[in-house]
Order: C-alpha cells, then sequence, then structure tokens
C-alpha cells in the first residue's frame, strides 16, 4: 500500500508531493531490511519511477528524500534487477560528482545529495553483479579516487568521504582486478595514506615519527569512522604485498607502517570504537613487508631520555600518580627504544585472548604480526620476551595455570583449532628464539609436543632460524627446581594393560615370546 501510493505520486506529483510522500515512505521504512515478495513489482516500478524524477530539476530536498527511498529499496537484490543499467548508473555518479573532474566541492547545500548518492551506489555494487560489471565499465575506480584527492584536506566533509572510501573498499574485495589498478594506476597507496595522516591530524617530527599527543581529545565519531573505511580500503589495495621490489615501494610501506604505529597510540570516541580502529590497523600491518615494520618502534626522544633516567626513588612518597606514570612509561621502554606501539599491540593480544571466543578472526592475526616482528626485530623480540616470558619464578604451579600472558598463551598450544594453536606455539617458540629447552623452560614438553612434533623437534635441538646469543636468564628458583623434574621417559603397556618404562614392557613381551616358542 505504501508503495503504491508512493508511486502514484512520484508518477503524477510536483516536486513538493514527491518530497513529502517520499519523506514519509523513508521514516516508516527507514529499518527495513526484508521486504514482502507481494510488492515487488511495486518497488521495482517505484525505483523505476524515482530514476526518472533524478533526471528533472528539482529542488535539493527533494533530490535527497528519492535518494533516501532508493538507499532503502536497493536492499532488496531483486529490486535492482530491471533497474541496473548504465544510464541509471550514471545519474547517480552525475548526483555523487564523480562524472566532473574539475569541479570543486564548494556547495554545502549540494553534501546531502553526494553521500546519498553514495550511499546508493555502495548497496546497489554490493547487491548487483550487473553494477559490479558496469563499475568496471565506468571506471568508477578512478572516479572515487579523484573525488577523495578533492577532499582529501577538507576536514568538514568526512561523510563524503567515509562512503567514497567504503565504496572504493566493495569494489576492491569484489575485484581483484581492481586492486591492481590502485595499486600501480591510480596511486591507492599513498593516496589512502594520506587520508589517514589527514583523519589522524599527524604533524611528523621526522621521516618516519609522528608526534603523538597522550592528553590530546579521542578521534571524533566521523574522524573514527572514515579511518577505519580508508584502512580496511589499504588492506584490498596492499593484500598481496609479500615482497618489496623497489625503494619507492619499501619507502611508502615504512610511511604507512608509522601512520599505523600513530593510529595505535591514539584513541577513538568509545572503547568499542577503538578497538575496530585498532583491528583493522593490525589486519594492515600484516600486509606490511616485514622489513619495513622497524618504524613501529623508535628512539627515545631526548625529553624522553631524561624522562627515563628519572627514577621512583627521587620521587616524593606522597607522589603516588607520578610514580605510575614513571613506572608505565619504563615498561614501555627497551634498550633505548620507544616500545608504546608494540606493548599496545600486546595488550590487544590479550584482550582478544580474554574474549574467548573467535580466536581465528580474533586473536590470529595480532598473534602472527607479533610473530614476525619478533623473529625480524631482535629488539622487539627481546621487549616481548621480557614482558610475555620474564625470569621464571613460579616453578610450582603447571604453565598453563594462572593469570599471566603466558599461562593464557601456553593454553592456547592445546586450543581445538589447530590454526590457533599452531600460531601461539609459534610465537612463544620465536620468543624463545626457537631453542626447544628454552621453550619447554617455559611451557611444559605436553604443552610443546605439537608443535616439536610437527617440527620434528621431540629429541631436542633447535628450529631453522639464526637468533643472537642471550644472557643466561635463569632464575635461582628455576635452578633449584630443575635437578629435582622427572626425566622423561618413554612408556609402554605390559601384558596386563597396565603402563611401565617401554624397556620394562618390551622385556616383557620378548620374554612370552621366547616362552610361547618353546612350547611349540
Amino acid at each position: 500500500m505504501d508503495e503504491e501510493r508512493a508511486l502514484y505520486i512520484v508518477r503524477a506529483g510536483e516536486a513538493g508531493a514527491i518530497e513529502r510522500v517520499l519523506r514519509d515512505y523513508s521514516d516508516k521504512h527507514r529499518a527495513t531490511f526484508k521486504f514482502e515478495s507481494t510488492d515487488e513489482d511495486k518497488r521495482k516500478k517505484l525505483c523505476e519511477g524515482i530514476f526518472k524524477v533524478l533526471v528533472k530539476d528539482i529542488p535539493t530536498t527533494c533530490q535527497v528524500s528519492c535518494l533516501e527511498v532508493l538507499r532503502i529499496l536497493s536492499r532488496d537484490k531483486k529490486v535492482l534487477v530491471p533497474v541496473t543499467t548504465k544510464e541509471n548508473m550514471q545519474i547517480l555518479l552525475r548526483l555523487a560528482k564523480l562524472n566532473e573532474s574539475d569541479d570543486s566541492l564548494e556547495k554545502v547545500s549540494e553534501f546531502p545529495v553526494i553521500v546519498e548518492s553514495l550511499k546508493c551506489l555502495c548497496n546497489i555494487v554490493f547487491n548487483s553483479q550487473m553494477a559490479q560489471q558496469l563499475s568496471l565499465e565506468l571506471n568508477l575506480a578512478a572516479k572515487l579516487c579523484n573525488l577523495l584527492r578533492k577532499c582529501k584536506d577538507r576536514k568538514f566533509i568526512n561523510d563524503i568521504k567515509c562512503f567514497d572510501l567504503r565504496l572504493l573498499f566493495l569494489l576492491s574485495l569484489l575485484h581483484t582486478d581492481i586492486r591492481s589498478q590502485l595499486r600501480y594506476e591510480l596511486q591507492g597507496l599513498p593516496l589512502l595514506t594520506q587520508i589517514l595522516e589527514s583523519a589522524f591530524s599527524i604533524k611528523w617530527t621526522d621521516e618516519y615519527e609522528s608526534a603523538i599527543d597522550h592528553n590530546g581529545p579521542p578521534l571524533s565519531p566521523q574522524e573514527t569512522d572514515c579511518a577505519i573505511e580508508a584502512l580496511k580500503a589499504l588492506f584490498n589495495v596492499t593484500v598481496d604485498s609479500w615482497k618489496v621490489h623497489k625503494e619507492s615501494d619499501s619507502h611508502q610501506f615504512r610511511v604507512m607502517a608509522a601512520v599505523l604505529r600513530h593510529c595505535l597510540l591514539i584513541v577513538g570516541p568509545t572503547e568499542d570504537k577503538t578497538e575496530e580502529l585498532h583491528s583493522n590497523a593490525v589486519n594492515l600491518l600484516s600486509n606490511v613487508p616485514v622489513s619495513c615494520l622497524d618504524v613501529l618502534i623508535c628512539p627515545l626522544t631526548h625529553e624522553e631520555t631524561a624522562q627515563e633516567a628519572t627514577t621512583l626513588d627521587e620521587l616524593p612518597s606522597d607522589k603516588t600518580a607520578e610514580k605510575e606514570t614513571v613506572l608505565k612509561k619504563n615498561t614501555m621502554v627497551y634498550n633505548g627504544m620507544n616500545m608504546e606501539a608494540i606493548h599496545v599491540l600486546l595488550n590487544f593480544m590479550e584482550k582478544r585472548i580474554d574474549k574467548g571466543s573467535s580466536y581465528r578472526e580474533g586473536l590470529t592475526p595480532v598473534l602472527s604480526l607479533l610473530t614476525e616482528c619478533s623473529r625480524a626485530h631482535r629488539n622487539i623480540r627481546k621487549f616481548l620476551k621480557d614482558q610475555v616470558l620474564p625470569p621464571l619464578r613460579d616453578v610450582t604451579n603447571r604453565p598453563e595455570v594462572g593469570s599471566t600472558v603466558r599461562n593464557k598463551l601456553v593454553r592456547l598450544m592445546t586450543h581445538v583449532d589447530l590454526g590457533v594453536k599452531q600460531i601461539a606455539a609459534e610465537f612463544l617458540f620465536v620468543l624463545c628464539k626457537e631453542r626447544v629447552d628454552s621453550l619447554l623452560k617455559y611451557t611444559g614438553y605436553g604443552n610443546a609436543a605439537g608443535l616439536l612434533a610437527a617440527r620434528g623437534l621431540l629429541a631436542g635441538g633447535r628450529g631453522d632460524n639464526w637468533y643472537s646469543e642471550d644472557e643466561d636468564t635463569d632464575t635461582e628458583e628455576y635452578k633449584n627446581a630443575k635437578p629435582k623434574e622427572e626425566l622423561l621417559k618413554p612408556m609402554g603397556l605390559k601384558p596386563d594393560g597396565t603402563i611401565t618404562p617401554l624397556e620394562e614392557a618390551l622385556n616383557q613381551y620378548s620374554v612370552i615370546e621366547e616362552t610361547s616358542s618353546d612350547t611349540d
């Protein structure tokens, strides 16, 4: 009934009446995502009628109402089949300012039309294979990049940027050819990185270092959403970037990694938004060549070095807050390097473990990232070793018992998900410099058996990668307990079904075999 009334007015009414009836329809169906099949034909005709109205000279407010209803109707895949034509796509491109290469975005009154047009295009491209093919024919990716260049430094048009980036993400997700076009022809890597710089208001203090204001305000909701969409689009653009072939590529990836370091050190408007922001940053860091991840850590500045020299004893006893600040800063410094970003990644990993679900999607990316960082960069590995596997003092409880990060990771080594337990074991193995004796000290033989068996290291030894030699970290507690530990012995079943050392079990079977031979 709603569609029938709206269709009648759209076909015969003037702009004011069309605007009113469509606004009513939009208000009523704003949260509608499932539609009655009985009214499908009417919805198709309403879509066709709206496109005919959009080519007319109508007020901006009427354009917005038309596009809002079109956005709602475009949630239904079946409705899009007859209306997804090249002509209709071009109407939306024109309204989204995607056809005009020279026009700047000066008319603020047109912004709502641009945003609603982009929203419609997002729905239509996502739900229609025909629209996806037309996007290639109309070179939509290039048009979206051109629009981004117009507004990359314009703070007040974040909604336009956000939905432009979302559409770019969808296109690069659905078409592998567009990923290559974005990466090389359209220079998507520097363009999208600049969008992130703008969203974060980055001020560079060195080639790959940015100023961090820990007391600054959180990102606004609009800036956060814009950054998340840019991170997702960048992920698609760089998804196949395992090797760096040119110096310019290396520089671009280092700049991007430095921007992502900045991202990890700021917060969004809410805790959930911060986690979503950091999660997308972690995913993107996984695409950065590991040789470029050295920019995640940086030397301390002169001011930071002076602060690090401040000891807790120098502070008066009543300066509790100041002591906590100094203590916190000292735990994020290693060997003269600022480890804040790595510390954030470690905390992010622990939160994902504590969630207790969706480990494969939520936990394995950050664990893989920390593993590769540790394998390639000595300072990162040593810092993480200090945080995750500090000198062993608790020698009475089993390694998987407790609430430390080590305990939590050891428990994951026997997780039912093969991928999860493999990456957890691999991370700890790398922190132990792939030395079997060191891994066993922190995890126990039973927990490590799966990894060792897969690598052929059950008898001991070390992995294939080379690591520098560190000083002995055995505590007095561990040295005293080590001689009392039971040696591992291979076990077997006796003829009566009980377990006994393998040598004894074999002897008993030999005796039985000899006795059987004598009676023949």
